[in-house]
């Protein structure tokens, strides 16, 4: 073989190898930053809100709450809300707020947090890593739920109706000692596109709206939504599950 051609391979096998490590040290860099920002807290970034939302925190989302006879939630909700410590937290946040809220009559209850909410039993049901990654179904957030020894009832939207929806939350939202976490895709409400899970908190029966306790409370404050648009929320499909999102009622 020609010298100069054998010297020339080379030079491109030098060049193809040089390409190659770029390439893997792109995908790396990108795979690093994905991996960083999924575990890492979210940044506070309020999000403007569409006008068919009202914020709990504006003098309209105040009149409501102080009108709404169906808030029996409100108050322990509040109490005990957590804010999702991960992007893909909110079913995390959601259930250590109602585990807590519902533990909290217990005597020498010991409250959960986010990084405790994950022990021995709920990594087998589904671990805080594929959650960081990838989100809870709603079967999965029941799952979770349900190895607290508490008592879930799973909805899909798909499977009810608005009217059955309304009177079931609103009854829940005048009684204690039960809670409903709902599951909804966003972008219905006018939000960001995305799957998202918090609890419910109260009902404002003139207007016919419920109050979204949010657990992403660094991109949304609580919002007043109507039923309607809520259920339409919740009657869409998850990709992962391949049903439709839907409602937990938990209790004791």
């Amino acid at each position: 073989m020609d010298l100069n051609q054998t010297s020339g391979n080379h030079r491109w096998r030098g060049r193809l190898i040089k390409a190659g490590g770029g390439i893997l040290l792109i995908f790396g860099t990108g795979l690093s930053v994905f991996t960083w920002k999924a575990f890492s807290p979210p940044s506070v970034n309020r999000l403007p809100l569409p006008k068919t939302l009202v914020s709990l925190e504006s003098p309209e989302g105040q009149q409501l709450l102080n009108q709404s006879k169906s808030k029996q939630d409100f108050q322990p909700l509040s109490t005990h809300i957590e804010t999702q410590k991960r992007p893909a937290y909110c079913g995390v946040a959601s259930s250590v707020t109602v585990l807590n809220a519902l533990g909290s009559k217990k005597q020498g209850y010991r409250p959960l947090t986010q990084d405790t909410f994950f022990d021995g039993q709920t990594q087998n049901i589904r671990s805080s890593y594929a959650v960081t990654f990838s989100g809870m179904t709603l079967d999965e957030l029941a799952a979770l739920l349900r190895s607290y020894n508490v008592k879930v009832e799973v909805y899909y939207a798909s499977e009810t109706t608005l009217n059955q929806f309304r009177t079931q939350a609103k009854a829940n939202l005048t009684r204690s000692g039960d809670y409903i976490i709902v599951n909804y895709q966003r972008s219905v409400l006018g939000q960001g596109k995305s799957g998202h899970i918090s609890p419910l908190a109260a009902y404002h029966e003139q207007s016919d709206r419920f109050l979204i306790e949010d657990v992403a409370s660094y991109k949304y404050p609580p919002v007043w939504t109507s039923t309607e648009n809520l259920w339409k929320a919740m009657n869409t499909t998850d990709l992962i599950s391949k049903k439709t999102r839907g409602y937990l009622v938990v209790h004791q």
